[in-house]
């Protein structure tokens, strides 16, 4: 019997299409990310105004080209290069041009405000398009590795011993070179092993003054609530007053460790079971009115969520308004950040649970053996006791009950979706503008499936 197969045929020539829009479907994401792009003000964009030396890539298509890769999961600049060439409709996007790794990288370097400030034009344009409602917002943080090994960790106690004995070897190979050069040996040797020794020996110094003026930042940090301790304790009488309170100390502890390839990265594990990585706090603030677009986000060095609810609340633009009701799991949990937003936004509703997420699930049946079965913690604090009351309400399940459906899938998609789990660039500073690339490529796939694209008019 004869098989009917197609004609798989290599040696004829085909030309790709006079026109690529041919080859690229009508309901692809990069029509959207470049009609979307166009109508950005990216006048902060730093370009060369001069004039002067080699054609420069427009900004729009730097950045349309930069989105739309984050959003297919293409985030190194070279397999973004790589990108326009193999890629339909990546040339498409560049019209068949095709910028270098080192083009690439340096505009996302120095780009970055520019680009925090994109990702606050494209919610505006969200609301524009009646996407988007500022409500009930849903947050929480997930810690994604930095660009640093955690095997490069050194301690305070360690460093200072590296760096004494660094200071003996110098001294050592210095005296060995003057002992050459008297006896004309070959003096080539020792200068490379000198330099060696001098650059670790930079590096653990800067080592021991990062980790001191941390040290210093804590302490100040920690003053007013030590000179508040200290008053408290002035007032009390007779054998009442207790022990005096400590004051913060402001040289680190022994055990304290710092990363030698990004000092501003920390040792995180998500819970007792998981191992230790090196990495960032990367937080999110979520729309949970239906978009589940990322209104808010910023990336912190504490492995807890603790402390970070206000500045989470803060990292939504102005320009959007205020959120009514704010949701968020028991990392959050702190009585004096409760009190101090009811002062200061009156008209918020917090929603934070106070017990662990496994305290809400109703179960039928608990796999779990009975002496492995923990009570949730028990609640003294008056103004924990309200906020665990009011979730118990009918209306508190209901409301908390979007912070997981919202929040969580968000990081869902960045992780598996886009395969975002580490980040290329270092340092706090860089890290939190690519962490703001990430979140804006997620509006724009997130944008594109609410069907903004068909709302949205070509920039004229």
């Amino acid at each position: 019997m004869a098989h009917r197969f197609k004609n798989t045929d290599r040696d004829t020539p085909m030309l790709l299409p006079p026109d690529l829009r041919d080859w690229v479907g009508q309901d692809d994401l990069v029509h959207f990310v470049i009609q979307a792009v166009e109508r950005l003000p990216l006048t902060a964009f730093a370009v060369n105004h001069k004039g002067c030396g080699d054609e420069q890539y427009p900004p729009h298509t730097m950045l349309a080209l930069l989105i739309y890769c984050y959003a297919n999961g293409i985030f190194s600049s070279r397999r973004i290069e790589r990108a326009t060439y193999r890629d339909v409709a990546v040339r498409y996007l560049t019209a068949d041009t095709h910028p270098d790794h080192d083009t690439i990288c340096a505009f996302r370097r120095n780009n970055l405000d520019a680009i925090a400030a994109s990702f606050v034009d494209v919610l505006e344009l969200a609301r524009e398009l009646k996407l988007l409602e500022l409500g009930t917002v849903s947050l929480d943080g997930t810690h994604i590795r930095a660009s640093a090994s955690k095997d490069k960790n050194v301690t305070y106690e360690r460093a200072q011993q590296l760096r004494a004995q660094l200071r003996q070897d110098v001294d050592a190979l210095l005296q060995q070179a003057e002992g050459a050069d008297r006896k004309n040996e070959d003096p080539q040797k020792l200068p490379k092993e000198i330099a060696r020794r001098e650059a670790l020996l930079e590096k653990m110094d800067a080592a021991c003054s990062r980790l001191e003026a941390r040290a210093r930042a804590r302490a100040e940090a920690q003053r007013a609530d030590y000179e508040r301790k200290v008053g408290a304790r002035q007032q009390r009488e007779g054998s009442t007053k207790g022990p005096s309170p400590k004051p913060p100390p402001e040289t680190p502890e022994p055990h304290e460790q710092i990363n030698l390839t990004d000092p501003q990265a920390r040792l995180m594990r998500k819970s007792k079971r998981e191992g230790f990585t090196q990495s960032y706090n990367a937080q999110a603030v979520v729309d949970a009115d239906g978009s589940q677009l990322i209104l808010g986000q910023r990336v912190s060095t504490c492995a807890s969520d603790a402390g970070e609810l206000e500045a989470d609340l803060q990292s939504i633009p102005e320009t959007l308004g205020s959120p009514t009701t704010a949701l968020a799991d028991c990392g959050y949990v702190d009585k004096e950040v409760f009190e101090r937003l009811g002062e200061e936004r009156p008209g918020l509703q917090l929603y934070v649970s106070v017990h662990r997420e496994d305290a809400h699930a109703e179960r039928r049946y608990d796999w779990r053996p009975p002496d492995k079965i923990k009570p949730p913690k028990t609640i003294t604090d008056p103004v924990l006791l309200a906020m665990a009351d009011k979730l118990k309400t009918p209306e508190g399940r209901l409301i908390y009950r979007k912070r997981a459906c919202t929040v969580e899938p968000a990081f869902g998609i960045i992780k598996a979706v886009l395969g975002f789990r580490q980040f290329l660039l270092r340092g706090l500073p860089k890290v939190s503008g690519e962490w703001n690339l990430v979140c804006l490529a997620y509006n724009f796939k997130r944008l594109h499936r609410l069907g903004a694209g068909l709302n949205l008019a070509p920039a004229s």
